[in-house]
């Protein structure tokens, strides 16, 4: 099967489309930009019509660019958002609640006595990050219409009429058993939730209907979450290899096999895909604000934008003794504190954008740091590499930062739009049920490779002067 295929990622900031062939490679792509509004108490929405406006404008640019018609349809989705919409007409009935929201925090502790129930059956601990949170938020606060899903249903069901969700996108609700990778009627009824309609859940990869959308009659045979699209197509098919994908947040994953892991380290177990029935899981974590804690900065007019990392971060040789903790949406993995604000310490009067800059940097890098820990600890052996994408690897200072504190190699990828490469690979695996996954993932090769310039003692007290500002957040809380 030689024919190309549309793979498109809508994510929080826009949505990318690309056009790829299997012998030519990418032949077309397309973008359109979301925006999310932010508010009080954690408020983060987006309108439903930007995301499937931008999935349409950014589908027909790539196949525009690309001049010749697609032989099937891949989507990745953002994973934790949902909302509310009328089954029968497609409507939204509420606009959609992004995955970085925390409104739910307030479900989260009337639930707390059900947490290690609710990871025990779904792998997932209780944080308003998760979608389920937020669908019972939305039933108590919004309305008791139509039906409260992932975006991705909503988005399929706009396409193609079909009502479903794959396997791994269902299990970032804490409504999936974790197990069985079905939808788990004990913790159903822990968030209220019981007699909800819910889509039925779908392998990653075969037909699930047809679109007209983007050109004649065209079968939609790819689903797949966005960081678990990153990992596919990072070719991270082995248990104990891992990427991490710097975009709006940062997000590292650990593949473990056909069995998920049970430690303790504070990581998220989930599935990582389901093919011919048959799932894989992985190890998670999140680190909430990547991209978004450099739009903070660029906001407050410390620089103009993502591209100023370097050339500011080079006017200074360190951080000054300034320390930043980014935790401007609460902390993730391993922490898990939705609760705690961001902190920056070690000002004074002659701390300067690129001070400031530096340790937006190293704080973004040693909470990955903390993940990679998580995960060598849960599988019993430290990471070679790491394997990384999205937006932010072109910050040359980021990821010798993430090189020097995590002491490892750093491998760039050379496929900037992973995830987009990861719904079509799910997209082409539709198509063609017989190709193994490790035929239809692109061969790994890094655009670069970014090796530890410090030894470990130094890398050691840097991240210890990181981990004692989260301390003392954590005890003031």
């Amino acid at each position: 099967m030689t024919d190309p295929v549309l793979a498109i990622d809508q994510g929080t900031s826009g949505t990318k489309a690309l056009v790829i062939c299997p012998e030519r490679g990418v032949i077309g792509s397309g973008s359109a930009p979301v925006r999310p509004r932010y508010g009080p108490g954690g408020l983060v929405e987006v309108d439903p019509a930007q995301l499937i406006g931008s999935v349409l404008d950014a589908g027909r640019q790539a196949v525009a660019d690309a001049g010749e018609p697609v032989a099937a349809v891949g989507l990745a989705n953002q994973g934790e958002t949902v909302l509310a919409w009328d089954p029968a007409t497609g409507r939204p009935l509420t606009d959609a609640v992004v995955w970085q929201d925390r409104r739910a925090e307030g479900i989260c502790g009337d639930l707390a006595a059900h947490g290690d129930e609710l990871k025990r059956l779904t792998g997932l601990p209780l944080d308003p990050y998760f979608a389920a949170p937020k669908m019972a938020w939305i039933r108590r606060e919004l309305t008791r219409e139509g039906v409260v899903t992932t975006s991705d249903s909503w988005l399929v069901h706009q396409l193609t009429g079909a009502f479903v969700t794959d396997a791994a996108t269902a299990g970032r609700t804490q409504l999936l058993g974790l197990h069985d990778v079905g939808w788990s009627s004990a913790a159903l009824e822990i968030f209220g939730l019981s007699d909800e309609r819910l889509p039925a859940v779908v392998d990653c990869a075969g037909q699930v209907g047809t679109t007209t959308a983007f050109g004649g009659e065209i079968p939609l045979t790819g689903l797949l979450v966005d960081q678990q699209a990153a990992l596919l197509a990072q070719n991270a098919l082995e248990p104990g290899q891992a990427k991490c994908t710097y975009g709006t947040g940062a997000f590292l994953l650990a593949q473990t096999g056909s069995r998920p892991s049970t430690g303790s380290t504070g990581l998220v177990s989930c599935v990582a895909w389901r093919l011919g029935g048959r799932t894989a899981y992985c190890l998670d974590g999140q680190v909430y604000t990547a991209a978004s804690a450099v739009r903070w900065l660029t906001d407050l007019g410390v620089i103009s934008g993502a591209a100023d990392l370097d050339p500011v971060g080079a006017s200074v040789p360190d951080t000054g003794g300034v320390t930043f903790v980014p935790a401007l949406a609460g902390l993730a993995a391993p922490w898990w504190r939705s609760d705690l604000r961001g902190s920056v310490t070690g000002l004074g009067l002659d701390t300067t954008a690129g001070h400031l800059v530096r340790a937006l940097c190293e704080g973004i890098a040693a909470q990955v740091v903390a993940l990679a820990d998580a995960v060598a600890s849960d599988l019993g052996a430290p990471l070679t590499t790491l394997r990384v994408d999205g937006g932010l690897t072109r910050s040359s200072l980021l990821m010798q930062t993430q090189a020097d504190l995590l002491q490892r190699p750093v491998e760039v990828s050379a496929l900037p739009d992973a995830t987009a490469l990861g719904a079509g690979v799910v997209a082409r695996l539709g198509l063609d049920p017989d190709l193994p996954p490790s035929r239809a993932t692109p061969p790994w090769q890094p655009s670069g490779v970014y090796e530890p310039r410090i030894g470990p003692e130094e890398a050691s007290e840097r991240l210890a002067g990181f981990r004692s500002a989260v301390d003392s957040l954590l005890e003031r809380a």
